[in-house]
């Protein structure tokens, strides 16, 4: 079993590109779109927005953009980024949102063609691209080249390479998993999701020892101590614990309902646990846009180990913003888990 390397890599020049990849600003784009159109009602199909999940949250900005997008008005998300700057934690999430629609790639195809070298609109198709390689709708070396243009257009925009975790993550080994976020690191320490892809792959590495001594945790209280006090990474050692879950409950090792697993008992998951609950009650940020991230994967743990008090509050906080990880873990059903697990939590079963 390798060491986890370093949060970060090198501090080389930001123009310099990992992995053999050498951005092609002139026809990274040539052909992308083909046959996009006609597999996008098959994408409506296969990925209608269940409104119980919906990934933009209490962004109304992101709605609408994300609704005007829909219909091809591609200027309401050009509006919509120019405004989110360079707060990036904010700009991956609604990129993200918005790649996911099926004509995403489409529209930001037109966007690149009315607005030739744009940066928004490059990031944009190339994450529509990525997200499309992740249904199996796109060739895996196209996204790939369409993230590398988007990071020649932006160097210090951590948000192309987003797109390079995302299929790290899915096709990649741990190698390029890891060099990619080293890169994204660089370029944004603190990134919130791209911490979240690399725990749930780690959580994915062989048990080496003891059940509470796995690498992912160490890997997660790192990350956590070396960020600001007031940093929603503090709740990533509690991902940590939910992904190694989902690892071991797919593989037969702990039960299916959370509620009944051992997996929250031991000593330092309930540490990680009650500092987790008291951070959330003295930092938690109302305007962090992947809140409901976070919120969902600490009262899954909380409902899990029994603490329904802590839950309870919890689940009043998060309201009708129900993400479907981890609630799906465990193969079930995610919205009857959630429900299940709020019931019980505010006493109403």
């Amino acid at each position: 079993m390798s060491p986890i390397p370093p949060l970060l890599g090198a501090h080389r020049a930001l123009t310099d590109q990992p992995n053999g990849i050498v951005p092609d600003a002139s026809g990274a784009f040539r052909g992308a779109c083909d046959e996009v159109l006609d597999d996008a009602l098959d994408d409506i199909l296969d990925d209608a927005f269940d409104d119980a999940f919906d990934d933009a949250f209490d962004d109304a900005e992101l709605r609408t953009a994300r609704a005007a997008l829909t219909q091809g008005r591609w200027q309401a998300a050009r509006s919509l980024l120019l405004r989110t700057g360079d707060d990036w934690d904010r700009r991956g999430h609604r990129l993200t949102v918005l790649a996911r629609q099926p004509y995403a790639a489409a529209w930001a195809h037109d966007w690149l063609h009315a607005e030739t070298g744009s940066a928004d609109a490059a990031a944009l198709f190339a994450l529509a691209l990525v997200h499309r390689s992740l249904r199996g709708k796109e060739d895996l070396e196209r996204a790939r080249e369409a993230c590398a243009t988007a990071a020649a257009l932006a160097p210090s925009d951590p948000t192309p390479w987003l797109g390079l975790l995302l299929l790290a993550r899915a096709y990649g080994p741990e190698r390029e998993l890891l060099g990619v976020f080293a890169e994204l690191g660089r370029r944004h320490p603190e990134h919130h999701h791209a911490h979240h892809l690399v725990v749930a792959r780690l959580a994915e590495r062989p048990a080496g020892g003891r059940a509470e001594t796995h690498e992912v945790y160490d890997f997660a209280e790192l990350a956590a101590a070396g960020a600001p006090a007031d940093s929603p990474l503090a709740v990533l050692p509690v991902v940590a614990y939910v992904e190694r879950y989902r690892v071991l409950a797919a593989a037969g090792l702990t039960p299916a309902d959370p509620s009944t697993s051992r997996h929250w008992s031991g000593p330092r998951a309930r540490r990680i646990l009650r500092a987790c609950f008291d951070w959330w009650l003295e930092w938690e940020h109302d305007d962090h846009p992947r809140r409901h991230v976070d919120l969902n994967h600490l009262v899954f743990a909380l409902s899990g180990a029994g603490r329904a008090a802590e839950a309870a509050a919890l689940f009043q906080r998060i309201g009708e913003h129900a993400t479907s990880a981890p609630w799906s873990y465990g193969r079930r059903d995610p919205q009857v888990a959630f429900r299940s697990a709020r019931a019980r939590a505010l006493g109403i079963c």
